[in-house]
């Protein structure tokens, strides 16, 4: 903080912005029907939809960084312990394949007897 008499000179510039959020979410615009619940890949994002919205609604998704349950998968692949995910955004269906799709995570729990895995949501690119 700058005082008279300081040695050396200084400038107080007051800064008008702060934190907005922790960044945990996002509030965007629907592009095509959400179903809370579910994840979609909207305006670049990547996350669980927190309500139901129509297209052209607001919707909420999660975005943090952290451990997440689905069924919203390719059920024909294995989704093993530590195998890249990715997200077609034709199917809407998380997969083990590249190509196009966009990384959005990690399993961190295999796929079980109902089609189930866990993973950790990487982070937003």
């Amino acid at each position: 903080m700058a005082f008279t008499g300081q040695p050396t000179p200084s400038t107080i510039i007051n800064i008008s912005s702060g934190k907005i959020s922790d960044g945990k979410s996002v509030r965007l615009t629907a592009t095509e029907e959400v179903a809370q619940g579910n994840f979609y890949q909207i305006g670049g994002f990547f996350g669980l939809a927190n309500q139901d919205a129509a297209v052209g609604e607001e919707v909420v998704l999660a975005i943090e960084q952290a451990e997440y349950e689905t069924n919203q998968i390719k059920t024909d692949e294995e989704f093993a312990v530590g195998t890249s995910i990715y997200f077609d955004a034709t199917s809407k269906v998380l997969t083990e394949t590249a190509g196009t799709n966009k990384k959005v995570g990690i399993v961190s729990s295999a796929k079980d007897s109902n089609n189930v895995i866990w993973f950790i949501l990487g982070p937003q690119v």
